[in-house]
């Protein structure tokens, strides 16, 4: 649509919550506090994810780019559900099962 060729860029900051995912993969390696944990390093990609397409939406607004605008939009929304299906599930039964044992 910008007449530029989309390509990927290596996220530190991204690289950094999947080293942290990865540490405590092997922190709680065996022991019911694992689910609960790989949920609350998802938990921080998506929110990572929903800061920068919130980002990229406004700036698209402010350029006038409405079709690139309702795609980060529709992107968004994805992640802000993916934050709250995890967030129902950490409270409804990973958390729960994680403090019980």
């Amino acid at each position: 649509a910008l007449g530029k060729r989309p390509q990927g860029k290596t996220c530190d900051a991204i690289e950094g919550i999947i080293s942290e995912g990865e540490e405590i993969m092997e922190e709680f390696k065996g022991q019911p506090a694992l689910d609960a944990g790989l949920a609350s390093a998802a938990q921080a990609v998506e929110h990572y994810e929903i800061a920068r397409y919130g980002t990229l939406a406004r700036w698209a607004e402010e350029l006038g780019l409405t079709d690139a605008k309702a795609l980060l939009v529709a992107t968004l929304e994805e992640e802000e559900a993916t934050d709250q299906a995890l967030t129902a599930l950490a409270e409804s039964s990973l958390n729960p099962a994680a403090q019980a044992a």
